[in-house]
């Protein structure tokens, strides 16, 4: 086992172990900041693989585009910051999602660890060939996407400006 082995294992066990609380607690904020490490955790395997382009998108991209929408969105529609009962669900409810987690990480084990055996013969990819293709073939997706999240910051922006009838409660 090599050290890149070692550096692959533990930046995509602190990826998984990020991406596990940020599904699992109940904290909206903490939430996302545990996405931020999960996010942050999976460009650091990028750069263990070789692909810093892919590594520096991801940070640019999901880290300081995505998540900052996302704690902004929280911000100006005045998401509850702690636990919120009217957003909790059943132990029933979370228990069935916990076994409909289990038999699609079943179903990909079994599909993806037969394939782990296989020998591939590797070309290498250059930066170049990758920056082509995100900003050649991809670049459509790439800039609709940026749309739909200016489009999600002015909607989170409208959102919270609105005004209540003097005697209504928020909850």
């Amino acid at each position: 086992m090599t050290s890149l082995d070692i550096a692959f294992l533990a930046t995509g066990a602190i990826t998984v172990a990020a991406a596990l609380l940020a599904v699992t607690t109940r904290h909206l904020v903490h939430s996302a900041l545990w996405l931020v490490l999960a996010l942050g955790g999976l460009a650091g395997c990028y750069l263990v693989l070789g692909a810093e382009l892919v590594a520096l998108v991801q940070v640019l991209v999901y880290v300081g585009a995505v998540v900052v929408l996302v704690i902004f969105a929280m911000m100006l529609t005045r998401a509850p910051i702690g636990p919120s009962p009217d957003h909790s669900t059943s132990r029933l409810h979370r228990l069935l999602a916990a076994v409909l987690g289990a038999g699609v990480t079943a179903l990909l084990l079994a599909v993806l660890l037969p394939l782990g055996g296989e020998v591939v013969a590797r070309t290498p990819v250059s930066t170049t060939g990758i920056a082509e293709d995100i900003f050649g073939t991809w670049v459509w997706p790439f800039e609709a996407l940026s749309l739909l999240l200016l489009i999600a910051l002015i909607g989170a922006f409208a959102v919270s400006r609105l005004t209540r009838p003097a005697g209504e409660v928020r909850r």
